[in-house]
């Protein structure tokens, strides 16, 4: 019997299920999904990290696989943080992390609930994994948009995304930092509230020194801002500055070898972002003016800024006016 098979009959001791038949269901539920054909790897960042990196683009480019998701090997399991944009994609995850390590996968962390991060999930809960996420999770299960979102994608992004994909609730939602760890390898789950989403998380793996950032930080992209909070997503990157990381996995981008870097461009986006939709808001300048009157050339050569800085600035406009209606 192999290291994995051996391992996996020691946790399914009294069960009544063989270590054998564990490795038979997780290839089972891997056959289930189409074949993803878009390049993947699995790229090391430490000693127990890795990561798999989503291309620049709309969500539906690269058959959905545009965001990044997260690897922590210890010897007691693997952590998974966030699932992908497809289950085609999260098995095609599940077969390089088999590459590297014969351990079972235990926990997914979700950063937040958005499309491009959470249809693969569905594997990882099927492989017997748990799921945490934010608090702010079921706004967004809850709501009409989900379920649109998801349709969709049925037909935009079909067959990886088809009518067996489903919406996957989690086990776990945290709504304050949480420390635990596995294998020896101490992992801290930080909780942000809204920012980026209605939720959102980050996780440091601490022996490491690296950060899971999720979406709060875009590395050499213009950053997708949506419905975000970006207000208190500001405050939130001027703390992470001085945080001391070596390393940084964004949601999307290649990971950051200068996380302070890494987390000053994205400040600098929202920042400015910020200040010229706040000034035009506070001095009644109609949005079309505003946009075409700020000065974009710090970010303008960034991927994804002629599919994304338009709608991000009038989401920004529009919140700024709800700001000062509040007196925020």
């Amino acid at each position: 019997m192999n290291s994995r098979k051996l391992l996996i009959a020691i946790l399914l001791l009294g069960t009544g299920i063989s270590g054998a038949q564990a490795v038979s269901k997780e290839q089972e539920v891997l056959a289930k999904y189409p074949q993803a054909t878009t390049e993947m790897s699995l790229k090391r960042v430490s000693e127990h990290v890795y990561y798999v990196q989503g291309e620049p683009g709309i969500a539906t480019d690269n058959q959905g696989f545009i965001s990044n998701a997260g690897i922590v090997i210890t010897d007691e399991g693997v952590v998974v943080f966030d699932a992908l944009g497809t289950p085609a994609l999260a098995s095609k995850m599940v077969a390089l992390i088999r590459k590297v390590t014969d351990q079972p996968i235990v926990r997914v962390i979700m950063s937040h609930y958005h499309a491009d991060h959470i249809y693969g999930l569905q594997v990882f809960k099927e492989l017997g994994a748990e799921i945490y996420a934010p608090q702010g999770v079921y706004e967004y299960l809850n709501a009409p948009q989900a379920a649109e979102r998801l349709e969709e994608r049925q037909f935009s992004l079909d067959p990886w995304v088809n009518e067996t994909t489903y919406l996957v609730e989690p086990d776990h939602v945290l709504n304050s930092t949480r420390v635990f760890e596995l294998g020896n390898v101490k992992l801290t789950i930080n909780y942000l509230g809204g920012a980026h989403s209605e939720g959102d998380l980050t996780m440091l793996v601490e022996p490491d020194r690296v950060l899971f950032s999720g979406d709060i930080i875009f590395e050499g992209r213009v950053a997708f801002l949506g419905d975000a909070d970006t207000k208190r997503w500001l405050q939130t990157l001027e703390r992470m500055e001085t945080s001391g990381l070596v390393g940084l996995i964004p949601g999307h981008g290649p990971a950051a070898s200068e996380p302070t870097r890494a987390i000053t461009q994205t400040r600098r986006y929202l920042g400015y972002m910020r200040k010229v939709m706040g000034e035009a808001v506070e001095n009644f300048v109609p949005f079309a003016e505003a946009y075409k009157n700020a000065d974009w050339s710090e970010f303008e050569k960034l991927p994804a800024f002629d599919a994304a800085n338009r709608r991000n600035a009038y989401q920004v406009y529009l919140s700024m006016e709800a700001e000062s209606l509040q007196g925020g």
